[in-house]
């Protein structure tokens, strides 16, 4: 008998929950914490000469933390929270890639073009891939130094175009 069966609900296949008939009705009553479109989180945002100027002191502060901070006893040879906190197995590599990544993100926000910040993530690619390597990527974090290549290539970008 057709009526003595249980109806059947159709669940969204994306949440599964029940449809009601219409495809993704459900969807459009959402919370939605979100209050910018995707395409504007990566748009750099508007900087005086003043303001860019400050950010780039500050991300050279942190880079000089991360690569130069400490100089080694009876050498002229620095080392930095990067080499430090890389001897931590694991989660050092992480945490130093996370700062240097910062410093990506913040570089793109002051408005450096897309191929200076593929440029500097794939110095931060290698100093997390190299830097990985137990003893052997230790010595190759002191060598290295991403975030200082980083700001050098920041900085002559800005030399060449200018802060306004």
């Amino acid at each position: 008998m057709r009526g003595s069966s249980p109806r059947m609900t159709r669940l969204c296949h994306l949440t599964q929950t029940p449809c009601g008939g219409v495809p993704h009705a459900h969807l459009n009553t959402m919370n939605t914490t979100r209050t910018m479109p995707l395409d504007d989180e990566f748009r750099p945002r508007r900087h005086t000469r003043a303001s860019r100027e400050a950010a780039l002191e500050r991300l050279d502060w942190l880079a000089n933390l991360m690569d130069a901070a400490l100089v080694i006893p009876g050498t002229r040879r620095t080392v930095g929270l990067d080499a430090l906190v890389g001897l931590v197995p694991g989660i050092g590599d992480l945490a130093t890639a996370a700062v240097s990544l910062y410093i990506v993100r913040q570089a793109r926000e002051l408005g450096a073009p897309r191929h200076l910040v593929l440029r500097m993530c794939g110095n931060v690619a290698v100093d997390a891939v190299f830097g990985a390597v137990p003893l052997v990527g230790d010595a190759f974090d002191v060598l290295w130094r991403a975030n200082k290549r980083n700001m050098r290539l920041l900085r002559a970008h800005f030399d060449r175009v200018g802060l306004d």
